[in-house]
């Protein structure tokens, strides 16, 4: 009986050590929009998300379900992907460094 309880034993200790890497690869951020964002914001050269997402939301109504932060013709660019009530899909693009609007198109 004790010899079957340290064999369980072990298989448990075993998953949950070949596991751990897979958590933490899963927590790591693979592209840095986060990071990166954050730095030009402390310097100065871009618009908090908080800033830009009250204008969005002023010219696009519905619930924004996705941002990516790119570059783009050597612009900061949020994107917004919105889905309104009737379940339309727009995508916004909005310039991270001055919060204007730049466009706004179906989504796919």
């Amino acid at each position: 009986m004790k010899t079957a309880l340290k064999r369980m034993a072990m298989v448990v200790l075993a998953g949950l050590v070949l596991a751990l890497p897979l958590v933490a690869r899963a927590e790591k951020d693979d592209d840095g929009d986060h990071d990166k964002a954050r730095d030009l914001y402390e310097r100065g050269e871009i618009k908090g998300l908080s800033k830009i997402l009250s204008v969005v939301h002023a010219e696009v109504p519905g619930d924004i379900v996705a941002v990516d932060f790119i570059r783009l013709g050597g612009r900061w660019i949020y994107r917004f992907q919105i889905v309104a009530a009737d379940g339309h899909r727009s995508i916004v693009d909005a310039d991270a460094g001055t919060g204007v609007l730049l466009r706004s198109r179906d989504g796919d």
